[in-house]
């Protein structure tokens, strides 16, 4: 079943990703519960810079099939309707397939550390 895409996917990123990103913030009140929340779609082949996060980030898959991977942990496919729970201080990254859009909302709240690219896979 193909997913549809509901939120704009906003304007192109160049700074902490590699490829063609788009992210598009939806939320970022601190109140209720201080979590900004972003649809970011990854063009085939788009993907984020190494990263990792002082409380934690929580993706929401929507459309498409990329990939998700830990530092030193196996590379893992995510397709629509996966939720990845990453915890805080994790170092990861994520992206589309080079056949693939990729699109989730991200919930992070608290500060990023950006690190060096990924290199191809």
């Amino acid at each position: 079943m193909a997913s549809e895409k509901i939120f704009p996917q906003g304007e192109q990123r160049t700074d902490n990703f590699t490829g063609e990103v788009y992210f598009n913030v939806l939320f970022n009140e601190d109140a209720p519960l201080n979590t900004p929340i972003a649809n970011v779609t990854f063009k085939p082949g788009g993907r984020t810079k190494w990263h990792s996060h002082e409380i934690g980030q929580v993706l929401l898959v929507t459309h498409g099939e990329g990939w998700y991977q830990e530092e030193g942990k196996a590379l893992q496919t995510i397709k629509a309707g996966d939720v990845i729970n990453i915890d805080k201080d994790v170092v990861h990254w994520h992206g589309a397939k080079k056949d693939s859009e990729l699109v989730h909302l991200a919930l992070t709240a608290g500060e990023v550390e950006w690190m060096d690219p990924v290199e191809d896979i």
